[in-house]
């Protein structure tokens, strides 16, 4: 029973990370097409703001892997 919530628990820290994620980039890229289309120097900026919530999840990943190596 302990492994099986441990399980879950870690497909759930990565899987609501990538959720949110997924979210984020699909609205900073929508509105980044817009600006590069208005202002193309932007290109640059947007595709950092892009990449930042990546960093959402690697940080889930690495709470993942905490849970299954540390919980288990």
């Amino acid at each position: 029973m302990e492994n099986g919530l441990t399980a879950i628990g870690a497909g759930l820290a990565i899987g609501l990370a990538a959720l949110g994620t997924g979210i984020a980039q699909s609205r900073i890229g929508a509105a980044g097409a817009g600006a590069v289309a208005e202002k193309p120097e932007l290109a640059g900026v947007i595709i950092l703001l892009v990449a930042i919530p990546e960093t959402m999840v690697i940080l889930g990943f690495a709470t993942a892997a905490m849970i299954l190596l540390l919980g288990g």
